[in-house]
Parts: structure tokens; C-alpha cells; sequence
């Protein structure tokens, strides 16, 4: 089976302020989110986790940066399709305010034995 790293997205709200969703709605979501890990553990090869502040280093040094990157998870699947539909519905943006799941091939590297 091939790896996908799957990456959640956010974004602030239209007013730039980070979203806020109340204390219902976020235990909701995360009973949602443990029922669907759960629904795929024989296909999760890594559970990954939220992810905190970003920094850029390019030939101009080191910066402190924001994208929309919140968390991210390894899945294996025979295709990319495959991957992507474990994602359909998923309680990052029915429950959260989520924007999306981007999904990519986790490839070997060119020339490793």
C-alpha cells in the first residue's frame, strides 16, 4: 500500500481573528474526530497531531511565518482517490471550522535502495 500525508487546514476568520467555536461544538468534534480515527486505525500509520508556529528558512535567514496548516496525519491506501475519501465528511469541517484535507503521496526517495 502507498502512504498519503494528509494536511488540515484553517484559516482565520474573514475579520482575521482566529475562529471560535463554542465548548459543545468542540467536545462534539473531538468525540467525532477519536470515532473516526478509530473507523481507520488499520490504515493510520501515523496519528500526527496539531501543529504550532511556522518557521521559513531560505537563503535570507530564518523568519517567523503563518500558513494555514493546523495538523496533519499518515494514511496508507492503494490510491490517492482511495485516501481522499477517507476524508469525505471528516469532523475537521463538518464540526470544526476547518477549511480543508489536502492529501499527497508520500514517495521514496529517488535513488534509495
Amino acid at each position: 500500500m502507498k502512504r498519503f500525508m494528509a494536511l488540515y487546514t484553517g484559516s482565520a476568520s474573514p475579520d482575521g481573528k482566529p475562529r471560535v467555536i463554542s465548548d459543545a461544538d468542540r467536545l462534539a468534534g473531538m468525540a467525532a474526530w477519536g470515532d473516526w480515527m478509530q473507523k481507520h486505525s488499520a490504515r493510520i500509520v501515523d496519528t500526527g497531531g496539531p501543529l504550532g508556529t511556522t518557521k521559513r528558512v531560505g537563503p535570507d535567514g530564518i523568519k517567523d511565518i503563518r500558513n494555514n496548516l493546523a495538523a496533519y496525519v499518515i494514511v496508507e491506501a492503494e490510491s490517492p482517490d482511495a485516501a481522499a475519501q477517507m476524508f469525505e465528511g471528516h469532523p475537521h469541517f463538518t464540526i470544526f471550522p476547518g477549511d480543508s484535507v489536502e492529501i499527497m503521496e508520500c514517495r521514496p526517495m529517488p535513488g534509495a535502495a
